[in-house]
């Protein structure tokens, strides 16, 4: 049986509740137990105890990533997460260190990752309209890709040794809100990736 970690990585504000997200994290849930997986889930709202969070982290085939887009990068929450569980899995049990030694100073940094194999998908929702992306004519983010804006995510997974699966994007959720459209691709992207 194939199993998933997935990671609520919204923190409530005064303008966004997080019922989309978490309604996200929900369908992915049901959606990858009724293709025969393992599902165990994480909140960062909720306290967490950084030794169960590693080795769910070990234990995960796939790592789902579900974040509201904040500032162009995660949550604080979830990087007071990362800084925390993250930091303490330097110890081998997601890398080992930056994998590099005394004795092998030239070997490539970053190629320490310990879960080698195991696969990560970003899930994001962004007040930001699709358009906004991949146009070189756009002011904000002249031709870049959500992947591009989420560059450093993704590098924080590849430190680890994963590989990517496709990230999927809800776009203009508050000003121009298709919720049930973006749910029908969500689940369109999940049956497909998984």
């Amino acid at each position: 049986m194939s199993k998933a970690l997935i990671i609520n990585a919204h923190y409530p504000s005064a303008f966004s509740s997080g019922s989309l997200n978490t309604s996200l994290v929900e369908r992915a849930k049901g959606l990858l137990e009724q293709k025969g997986y393992e599902v165990r889930t994480q909140n960062v709202v909720e306290d967490w105890d950084t030794a169960e969070q590693l080795q769910h982290h070990q234990w995960a085939d796939v790592i789902l990533l579900q974040s509201p887009v904040n500032w162009m990068g995660v949550s604080w929450r979830f990087k007071q997460y990362m800084d925390d569980v993250y930091s303490a899995g330097m110890d081998g049990r997601l890398c080992n260190g930056d994998g590099r030694s005394r004795s092998d100073p030239n070997k490539q940094y970053g190629a320490g990752g310990a879960l080698a194999g195991r696969k990560y998908m970003l899930s994001l929702t962004f007040n930001a309209p699709r358009e906004a992306f991949n146009d070189v004519d756009q002011y904000l983010f002249q031709g870049k890709s959500a992947d591009d804006l989420f560059f450093r995510m993704h590098m924080n997974f590849r430190f680890f040794g994963m590989e990517p699966l496709a990230t999927f994007a809800c776009h203009d959720v508050l000003k121009n809100p298709q919720i049930e459209d973006d749910f029908k691709r969500f689940d369109a992207h999940i049956t497909q990736q998984f």
